[in-house]
């Protein structure tokens, strides 16, 4: 386990005998090409390993080699740090901490800054504490930032559990904490708002990192006192002017490749083309389901993508090493191949295409030619973590039934405008008919509904939405609903949306698709609604048959399950959906479904 890992400080004797060579190595790894982060070189190097961190890294570790010590002969390949993601959410894989570990372990991701605020919507401070601790169970690092907003915006919406400050006090004495999540509560923030500044307080005077999340486009005052609270990095840009204003303002600016997020393209230019320093910009993914996984990588696909976008390789990887580690204070931990440092080390023959051929982490070897080669053990989840769905009723079509004002034969209705590769939504107006005093859905314009699934108060908002193409009588429904996570329906019949609604119900949580009366597709997702203790391949079949079924059901988009899984997000622009109703996140206000006067 993580807890029993020994430091530096506890080792640094071992260290120093096999560096001046009185004591043998556990690892010798020679005739590889050694890419040193610290300085943007590639040295003929070589390197020996000891209790779990490097001791010698030079030109020659011969003398640190003894009868039972492991060399690798690595001619052809380069040695680069194990891979650091940034910012991310282990639920959006749909997975446990141990499943994703073992996902992301083949692909060169030996360290994790992981925000579980989806599961502390769900089951407050003690679901966060049962990720940590399968997180600390892993043979990489996982360490575990806080969650700061439960519900994300307050007085918008209602989650199942709420975090405070005093949880978040509590909470920074645990031993794989190293901040707070991302802080998305910024209208909070700029207004001063006492439980904001409470948390981010509690976490600096812990000597810990406050994590950022500023989703306006306003750089001007607001922007200046979001920086002024303390959160130190940011993930939300989307232009390049976004990365160069956090860079300006002391922040980290991390760019995402996720499963649906494409932002690096469009901010790395700050650095390839503006020839910003380098230094204080991170790569991270944010949110990759299990078929971004098993498919396409983790964090070794974002590298490849941002020297794809124009990067010099050697600073792409800075950007996913030791960037990341000395922004939360790491740097003599890990993110470099230096003494002292866990010994986190990928072969690769190719530092453009980046073929994980060996992954080494804490000195031993986890992966070889893309299979995982040891064990990620997992944590006993509890019943109640597994039975999270309350809905209190079984759900009828009366229940999705959108009335029109007294009169009208038609409406001007507000929709959610979904926007392919993007978190934020459009806010539109649709001119909709009215059949028998109810309002339907036209063309791109169907229903979506949000199902309160936490305290079982049979409550169903229903509103508009447009932008996934579907056509014929379908439905999607889906507990995995950021951030509040109770359960999004999206339909063109409303028969099928109660069938979709009411098979989550059954099963505990997940995804599922319905088309005619029949299910297409279904994702189990029993620990809170949100993952699978399932392995991520298994987990990633079954996705791949919901995204064929999204496909069936008419919708083109890329990782559509991802922005239908964001229309409760009630902290990015700029409309979306909760238990208390149509939100405009502009205004940060609740608002009608119907325009005044139309």
């Amino acid at each position: 386990m993580e807890t029993h890992f020994k430091s530096w400080a506890e080792v640094a004797p071992r260290l120093v005998a096999v560096a001046a060579g009185r004591e043998k190595a556990d690892l010798v790894i020679r005739g590889g090409k050694l890419v040193n982060v610290q300085t943007r070189e590639i040295l003929e190097w070589q390197v020996a390993v000891a209790e779990g961190r490097f001791a010698y890294v030079g030109p020659d570790a011969a003398h640190c080699i003894g009868d039972n010590t492991r060399v690798i002969e690595a001619e052809g390949s380069y040695l680069i740090p194990g891979l650091c993601d940034g910012h991310m959410h282990i639920e959006s894989g749909m997975l446990t901490p141990a499943e994703f570990a073992a996902a992301v372990i083949p692909h060169g991701t030996t360290t994790m800054f992981t925000d579980p605020h989806e599961i502390a919507n769900v089951l407050g401070l003690r679901g966060v504490r049962m990720m940590h601790d399968e997180a600390l169970m892993q043979p990489v690092n996982i360490y575990t930032q806080m969650p700061s907003c439960a519900p994300s915006a307050p007085g918008l919406e209602t989650t199942g559990f709420e975090i405070s400050a005093d949880d978040v006090a509590e909470a920074m004495a645990w031993p794989g904490i190293i901040g707070l999540g991302e802080m998305m509560n910024f209208p909070g923030v700029i207004n001063g708002d006492s439980q904001m500044l409470a948390e981010m307080a509690a976490t600096m005077n812990a000597g810990k990192t406050v994590g950022g999340h500023y989703a306006s486009p306003d750089k001007g005052i607001a922007f200046s006192a979001y920086v002024a609270g303390g959160a130190a990095d940011d993930h939300e840009g989307t232009a390049e002017a976004d990365a160069i204003a956090r860079v300006r303002n002391g922040m980290r600016s991390m760019m995402r490749l996720g499963s649906a997020w494409y932002d690096v393209e469009s901010q790395i230019t700050a650095v390839t083309e503006k020839g910003l320093d380098p230094r204080n910009f991170i790569l991270c993914t944010d949110d990759c389901m299990a078929g971004t996984l098993v498919n396409d990588g983790h964090m070794n696909r974002v590298v490849r993508h941002a020297i794809t976008c124009g990067c010099d390789p050697l600073v792409a990887l800075q950007m996913a090493t030791i960037n990341t580690a000395t922004h939360f204070g790491l740097e003599r931990e890990i993110g470099s191949i230096a003494p002292g440092r866990r010994a986190d080390v990928i072969l690769t023959s190719d530092l453009t295409e980046l073929p994980i051929e060996e992954v080494i982490a804490r000195g031993q070897t986890v992966a070889k030619d893309g299979k995982i080669t040891v064990d990620c053990p997992h944590f006993d989840w509890p019943d109640d973590a597994r039975k999270t769905v309350h809905m209190g009723k079984m759900l009828e079509t009366s229940d999705f039934v959108i009335h029109a004002p007294e009169g009208k034969n038609k409406v001007k209705a507000k929709v959610i405008g979904v926007v392919e590769n993007q978190a934020p939504t459009e806010a539109l107006t649709a001119e909709l008919p009215v059949v028998d005093g109810l309002v339907e859905g036209e063309g791109d314009t169907y229903q979506i509904a949000l199902v309160e699934r936490h305290q079982g108060t049979g409550t169903v908002v229903n509103g508009f939405v447009s932008g996934f193409g579907y056509t014929g009588k379908m439905a999607m429904a889906s507990t995995v609903a950021h951030d509040s996570h109770h359960m999004i329906v999206v339909g063109t019949d409303r028969a099928m949306m109660a069938a979709a609604a009411n098979r989550l119900g059954e099963v505990g949580g997940g995804v599922t698709v319905w088309k005619d009366g029949k299910e297409l597709a279904l994702v189990e997702l029993p620990i809170a609604g949100l993952m699978s203790d399932s392995p991520a391949a298994e987990v990633a079949a079954k996705a791949d048959q919901m995204v064929a079924a999204m496909a069936d059901c008419g919708c083109t988009l890329n990782n559509a399950y991802m922005q239908h899984s964001l229309l409760a997000l009630v902290v990015i622009p700029s409309l979306r959906i909760s238990d208390l109703g149509l939100v405009d996140v502009d205004k940060f206000e609740i608002t009608d479904i119907f325009e005044e006067n139309a």
